[in-house]
């Protein structure tokens, strides 16, 4: 089975700026995989600064470090970068990588569409931070989108919101928003027609089928958000009156598009990093996956349900008690098939000869948290508990527990386990227990006292608070908490730097995995794979290390 490729570097005696021309007009999907998280990753770290600031301004009642309409900026920045410049370019940055070297093929189905996919959310995202300096245009007012990373109407009309600063919020998320198409339409085709011989979709490893999944929400979702946007922009520069309650138009309606585009999106984020976990979990554990068919079938089931909740984010507006019934079922009913996927999980780690590495560290850290956020979640679907708590900080500790507990954590366990492919080298394990054990103690600093202040009446998007309330603690905590996260990422950056430089060489194979990408170089050549592979389960290379000893899953087999 001769499916090992060697990587052949570029010549060192290129310049500098034949190297970096090198990298722009690339259509590797591996180099288009590392550009997006790259990308993604200096967002992030763009993303922590502006909450940073909005903690520092919150660390105590009253303070003026901050003024009102630079937080509305921070904040909507802030939530607007996590979301659609760190989050989804990341996810589908790792796809890029990670789905053709799985699936044993030798690139993307659309190379150059892969290509036009990143600079298109590379451009939109250099848009939307372009407002820093270009939206003060003939009003000479705001320089940065204020409206929320959710941009309520009628915050968004001309009236509250004049000048350019919401256009370019509109502009940037609108052509980052292309790319994804690009990426998704790329990836479902790969997946369907790419496979390699004998690879069925029921041998196809887990994180195939999770972007497969993501792939198809986002072909439902963000069109529906882009058609939104283009309302909106005809709203500010062409007089239509989609949105303008001052002219009979509706904010509600513009709620619902948004959400029922924002609620598919956190599946759109999370679902990917379940397919982080569905190949750290098995390799760490020494075990098959427990219950892969069921995992498949909950995967689709999340899909399909995520597309008919988005009402629970509305129900303080005064919808219909009948619509309120609807979406709170809706809202418990989609966390059965998520229950089913902590579940198998667990079912794995049961029984399994458990290693804890640094990425088997983030995903059980990972299950911790999301788990915790789902829960808050069933809480937040009952209507009444909603109206009290609504427009609170618990909300926020809640939706951070499942993007950042949930999707950060899986996005820096797939780092630690796929970085050593993707460089050839190892990242430090004592750094990166380190690194695991401050973020995890930083976050829950920051976000668990978060559910005490919006129970105690904290709301959200407020720039300050009075002395008198009880919330002091709280905040304090909150903001302590982000200092911890902080000096985990720098020893983060350390790891990747240092290792980058120095680090253990990894060898093919460091971890013992079983999938495809495994069996190649790392890191890889342009080319993946020297011949094609066929497989006959859904764990190839414990078919090559033990030809008398079978994959023991009955799925394997087809």
């Amino acid at each position: 089975m001769a499916i090992a490729g060697h990587a052949e570097p570029l010549p060192s005696s290129l310049t500098l700026g034949a190297r970096v021309h090198s990298w722009v007009v690339s259509v590797d999907h591996k180099r288009l995989g590392m550009m997006y998280v790259g990308f993604g990753l200096l967002f992030f770290l763009v993303a922590g600064l502006e909450a940073a600031a909005m903690r520092a301004q919150l660390a105590r009642a009253g303070s003026q470090l901050i003024d009102p309409t630079t937080f509305n900026q921070l904040f909507t920045m802030h939530g607007t970068t996590m979301v659609f410049l760190v989050g989804m370019p990341i996810l589908l940055g790792m796809a890029n990588y990670l789905v053709p070297l799985m699936i044993g093929a030798r690139d993307m189905a659309f190379p150059r569409l892969n290509a036009f996919g990143l600079w298109l959310f590379i451009f939109g995202a250099l848009l939307l931070y372009y407002s820093y300096i270009g939206a003060q245009g003939l009003y000479g007012t705001s320089a940065a989108p204020d409206v929320g990373w959710f941009a309520y109407a009628p915050l968004t009309s001309r009236t509250y919101s004049p000048g350019n600063s919401t256009d370019y919020w509109i502009l940037g998320i609108m052509v980052s928003g292309f790319g994804s198409i690009t990426t998704a339409i790329n990836l479902i085709a790969t997946i369907l027609v790419m496979r390699c011989p004998g690879m069925t979709l029921l041998r196809m490893p887990l994180f195939p089928w999770m972007m497969l999944v993501t792939s198809v929400l986002v072909l439902i979702a963000v069109p529906v958000l882009t058609g939104a946007q283009a309302m909106l922009l005809l709203d500010r520069s062409f007089g239509a009156h989609f949105f303008d309650t001052e002219q009979g138009g509706s904010a509600v309606l513009w709620q619902h598009l948004f959400w029922f585009f924002g609620h598919p999106e956190v599946y759109i984020l999370v679902l990917p990093a379940f397919g982080f976990l569905n190949e750290i979990v098995p390799v760490f554990s020494r075990k098959v996956v427990f219950g892969y068919s069921l995992m498949v079938a909950a995967t689709v089931a999340i899909g399909f349900i995520s597309l008919g909740v988005w009402a629970h984010h509305m129900f303080a507006l005064g919808l219909s008690p009948e619509m309120n019934s609807f979406f709170a079922a809706s809202t418990f009913l989609i966390a059965v098939p998520t229950g089913i996927k902590i579940f198998t999980w667990l079912g794995t780690m049961i029984g399994g000869r458990i290693e804890f590495a640094t990425p088997m560290l983030f995903a059980t850290g990972f299950l911790a948290m999301f788990t915790f956020g789902g829960l808050t979640g069933i809480m937040l679907a009952v209507v009444p508990f909603d109206w009290q708590l609504s427009d609170s900080y618990f909300v926020v500790a809640h939706f951070h527990y499942v993007l950042f507990g949930g999707t950060v954590f899986g996005i820096f366990g797939a780092i630690f386990y796929w970085f050593p492919k993707a460089t050839g080298r190892m990242l430090s394990e004592r750094l990166g227990r380190w690194f695991f054990w401050i973020l995890f103690l930083g976050f829950n600093l920051t976000f668990l006292p978060m559910h005490v202040s919006g129970i105690l009446g904290m709301p959200r998007r407020i720039y300050t608070f009075q002395p008198d309330r009880g919330l002091d603690l709280w905040n304090l905590l909150s903001t302590a908490g982000v200092a911890l996260q902080a000096a985990a990422l720098l020893l983060f950056l350390w790891n990747v730097v240092h290792s980058l430089l120095r680090g253990k060489p990894a060898g093919n194979n460091p971890w013992n995995a079983w999938t495809l990408e495994w069996a190649t170089s790392s890191p890889p050549p342009d080319w993946n794979f020297d011949r094609i592979p066929t497989v006959g389960s859904a764990r190839p290379l414990w078919d090559v290390a033990n030809p008398h000893d079978p994959d023991p899953s009955p799925e394997a087999h087809g």
